[in-house]
This record gives structure tokens, sequence and C-alpha cells, in this order.
């Protein structure tokens, strides 16, 4: 006999321009299921949990509800607490108070810890809770994935800013440095590298956290890029660290904002850029040194999603919702790829991906530590989803020159 009884889903962390994919096919599948009674969605994550301000979704309307599909950002609006055991047994009571047995967290590895945590909680009193983590996060640092949805729409995003800055740079020349997104895993940075068309496109150079940053060599991978193109473009994960893995950032600035997970905040100011124009500026004497700080920018825009990225994120939210149902799972969704390209969806223990993160392979990384290789290039290349323009350049000859001798 199927489990009966109410459905609550929840969005963590940072929003994604396709989670709400993910919101509405969890919503739309659980309403198949007349055991599934009824289907609420907490406003604010854990927060609106424990609070109990939830949303009745069996009320809203399909046609709506892939109108929110459609649009960026978290619909149900998220929250960066990150429970510990005491307000988890909050967060259970409440489920047990609404007659909640089957709980979809939307969020990425401290999302799959609340899951877990929950998870002990029910079975300490028996109580029979289907509860899934399902996958979301712009980073790509889930382990057991391939990817994750929220990845690929972010960063075609930075593919074409990144085409763009080429353009730009490409007609006035000089140095510019875009930080982009990443503390531990450089996989937003990375997909900078396939903006890169005619072979002096940028970004000349990409530096990631998985590799140790020198400041030396940087500038000297800088002077030998602007003394063979006239330019240099550099892509900057925001989480680069120093030998001793402290971040860039904390060795310029004492008075560093802590989040609620205890991390330092990297990129909200803009510092790491403008230290790293100020060093191009002051010791490489180039004169047009700009930075930008994408920040929220690839999170949520507009109008930039990889369709891809868009069917997945739908299929995770239904996968999950037919795992806890016809298979009475418990666990983490993950994506998994098989032949080229088609995916595959998995339940895995919540344990193994809880608290962990994945970083990119050694194989996607050049041996320089400044740029990705071809086996990252075809590993992300699908991902980006179909419709990518790509720009041109003028092919045409230069016409001979009859007063100069130059």
């Amino acid at each position: 006999m199927m489990l009966k009884g109410k459905v609550l889903i929840a969005q963590g962390g940072g929003p994604t321009a396709v989670i709400n994919q993910t919101l509405a096919g969890i919503v739309l599948e659980s309403r198949k299921y007349g055991e599934m009674t009824r289907t609420y969605g907490a406003i604010h994550g854990v927060e609106g949990i424990v609070n109990e301000d939830f949303l009745d979704l069996t009320q809203e309307t399909s046609h709506n509800l892939e109108q929110v599909a459609m649009t960026p950002s978290s619909a149900l609006w998220s929250t960066r607490i990150k429970p510990d055991s005491k307000y988890c047994h909050e967060i259970f009571q409440v489920l047990q108070a609404h007659d909640i047995r089957y709980f979809f967290y939307i969020g990425g590895n401290d999302s799959a810890d609340t899951v877990r945590i929950v998870g002990e909680e029910a079975k300490k009193v028996n109580y029979d809770l289907r509860i899934i983590h399902v996958p979301k996060t712009i980073d790509n640092d889930l382990i057991l994935n391939d990817h994750t949805p929220g990845y690929g729409s972010a960063a075609r995003f930075v593919v074409q800013a990144f085409m763009g800055i080429n353009l730009d740079v490409r007609a006035l020349k000089g140095v510019y440095i875009g930080v982009v997104m990443g503390r531990h895993a450089g996989f937003m940075t990375a997909a900078s590298a396939i903006a890169q068309k005619y072979p002096d496109d940028g970004p000349h150079l990409i530096y990631l956290p998985e590799r140790e940053f020198s400041m030396e060599k940087f500038l000297a991978d800088v002077k030998q890029m602007y003394d063979r193109h006239g330019m240099c473009i550099i892509a900057v994960s925001e989480g680069i660290c120093d030998a001793g893995g402290v971040p860039i950032i904390a060795t310029m600035r004492k008075d560093l904002e802590i989040d609620a997970h205890g991390n330092v905040s990297l990129s909200g100011t803009g510092a790491i850029g403008d230290l790293l124009a100020q060093q191009v500026k002051a010791r490489l004497g180039i004169s047009r040194v700009r930075s930008d700080t994408f920040g929220y920018l690839q999170r949520s825009f507009v109008d930039c999603v990889s369709d891809i990225d868009q069917h997945e994120a739908r299929e995770v939210g239904e996968r999950a919702v037919q795992m806890a149902y016809w298979n009475n799972g418990n666990g983490s969704l993950t994506i998994q790829r098989t032949g080229n390209y088609s995916v595959d969806y998995r339940l895995a223990g919540v344990e193994e991906i809880a608290a962990k993160t994945r970083v990119m392979a050694d194989e996607y990384i050049n041996k320089e530590g400044n740029h990705v290789t071809d086996a990252f290039r075809l590993y992300i290349r699908p991902l980006l989803g179909s419709g990518l323009q790509i720009p041109s350049h003028l092919r045409a000859p230069r016409v001979p020159k009859l007063l100069s001798n130059e």
C-alpha cells in the first residue's frame, strides 16, 4: 500500500535560472497520485517550515505553474540558514504536525545535509517519511553528479559575457579581468573558455580555485599574453587561494564579512578584481585595465537559459516524486551522463553527498594551471544548450599602404 499524506517542497541556497522548473515538475507530478493529498511550498526554505509559512500549491493553476517554471530565481524564495540538529528537530515536528509524508528539498550540498538530519529525526520515532534532496547549484559542485541543474544556464551567461568582452577589448585593446563565482570549484569560471573562437580570442588566461594562485606568475602570464596579442582577457574564480590555501581576498583585507555558513564573503565588493587590476597597472605599466565582478548576474539572468538545463531541471523534479512514490525512496537524486549526449537519474544515499564538495578533475585543467583543456570543452558544450550565437570577425585583407614604410 502506497504511503498517504501531504507533500512539502522547499528551495534553499542561491537562486538559479531553472530552479522553478524543478518546483513545477514536483508539483505537477505529485498531483497525479491520490495518496499525495496536498502539495505545500515552504516560503523561504527551512525558515518557512519552522514558521509554518506555507503556500497550498495544490490550488495553483497549471498554466501559472508553467509561467513560473520559465521564470528565473526561487519562486518560493530561499534561505542561507544552515540548520543544526536542534533546528532540524523543529523542522521534523512541523512535518509531523501537518502530516507531511513526502518532503522534497531543492538545493546544494548544505541542503542535502539538512535532508540527512531530518531523515534521522523521522527514523528515531519511526515516522514514515519519504525525503529526497533534489539537486540544484550553479557551482556544479555536488559529488556523484555529472552536473547539476542551474549550472548550464549560468555557464551560458558566462560564455556569452566573455564573447561580448572579446569584441569590446579587441576594438580598443587593454587588459580585462572578469571575476566569476566559485568558492572551491572552478566550473563556472572555466566555462568562459567556450568564448574562444579565433586563436587570439580571450579569455587568454583562466585561474581556478583548484590551483595555487601566485601573483608573480599571474603578472608574468599577463605580460606574455599582452605582448603577444596587444590585449589580455582574464577569467578569475572568486575563490582563488595562495599556496597556504588562504583566499587571495583575505591576504589583502581584514574587515571581511562572514556568512551564516562560516564562509568569507568573496566577491560582493569587487575587491579581487580591483586588486588584480591595480597590480597589472602598477607593475606592468599597462594603463587600460578594467575589472568586473559578475556576482549575482550569472544566477538568474532573464533570457539566457540553456534548453538542456531547463529540461533536466524539470525532469529531476518529476523523477524525485516518482522515486519517492513508486520506489519508497529516500536520498539524493543524481544526474549521470550516458552516451553522447543523454542523462539518467539515480538515487544515492544523501550521506554520500551531504556537506561534501566536488571540484574540477585534473584532466580539465592545463598543466600550467592558467587555462582549461579540450576535455573540459567537450564536457561542458552540451550543457550550454542549443542556439548559442558565436560572434564573427572580418576576414578581408588589409590594403597596402602607399605613404608609409611601416
